[in-house]
């Protein structure tokens, strides 16, 4: 019998990069995953995928950060029954000095990376609750706790998503639901491309450089993969006595 049988699972953000490769994990360990996601046509792909691996998904497109669109996808799927909730859906923003950031910059950051969880939480977290069972796990980042210049509003919104979880965990706790979070150093992939372009840019260096001076910060010397994060959202679930707790993956990263 796989690990996580019997669970039904929503993610956020689940149409490409981490929220794909969490999705065909959960699904490969046994749980019917609802794929949630701005693009359909991405979610589509990622379902395809699960399915050809002999997994069960279901998609359904919404904007977490709107507070309609995520009481139409509570609405849409009230007939399942969610045990497992992973709050993934972010957004890099901007790359630049504090004093140099646009208020509105700021705030769809914020919109996203915080308003977005507390809102799926919101709307899904009751029928957990009621069922005196379920796991919340929101993807925060290393950035949250160490510092990293040029990158406030990404920072301080995973710091937030901390501050979330931590509390969130005392409120659901007594219902039987457990609420953690997992926070991943740079993870390989497009983001992280783009972070060093931008990097370079600003050093007149290359991207190249950009990269090995940013990894060399880590005690193992290399970046997160998004299969080892994925791996860790199924190891966590098995962890049925931990909760409030934060899980670093960074490969030893300092961020700075």
């Amino acid at each position: 019998m796989s690990v996580l049988e019997g669970r039904t699972a929503l993610v956020t953000g689940a149409g490409n990069g981490l929220g794909r490769a969490i999705s065909l994990a959960l699904a490969g360990a046994g749980a019917r995953v609802i794929l949630t996601g701005r693009t359909s046509g991405k979610l589509d792909r990622v379902a395809q995928e699960i399915g050809e691996k002999g997994g069960a998904a279901r998609t359904a497109v919404c904007d977490t950060s709107d507070p309609d669109a995520v009481e139409r996808l509570r609405t849409e799927l009230d007939d399942e029954r969610i045990c497992t909730l992973v709050n993934n859906a972010g957004v890099a923003g901007p790359v630049a000095p504090l004093v140099d950031i646009d208020p509105k910059d700021w705030d769809d950051v914020f919109a996203v990376n915080v308003r977005g969880v507390f809102l799926v939480c919101r709307a899904f977290l009751p029928a957990m609750m009621a069922a005196g069972r379920g796991d919340v796990i929101n993807i925060a980042s290393v950035t949250g706790k160490r510092p990293l210049a040029r990158r406030t509003p990404y920072a301080a919104s995973k710091t937030a998503v901390l501050g979330l979880t931590a509390t969130l965990a005392c409120e659901a706790g007594p219902h039987g639901v457990s609420v953690n979070s997992l926070s991943p150093g740079p993870v390989r992939g497009p983001r992280m491309e783009r972070n060093f372009r931008l990097e370079a840019e600003r050093t007149g260096t290359d991207a190249a450089a950009a990269e090995e001076a940013f990894v060399s910060r880590s005690a193992l010397g290399r970046m997160v993969e998004e299969d080892e994060v994925a791996a860790a959202v199924v190891a966590m679930l098995q962890m049925p006595g931990m909760t409030g707790a934060d899980v670093d993956l960074s490969a030893g990263m300092i961020a700075r």
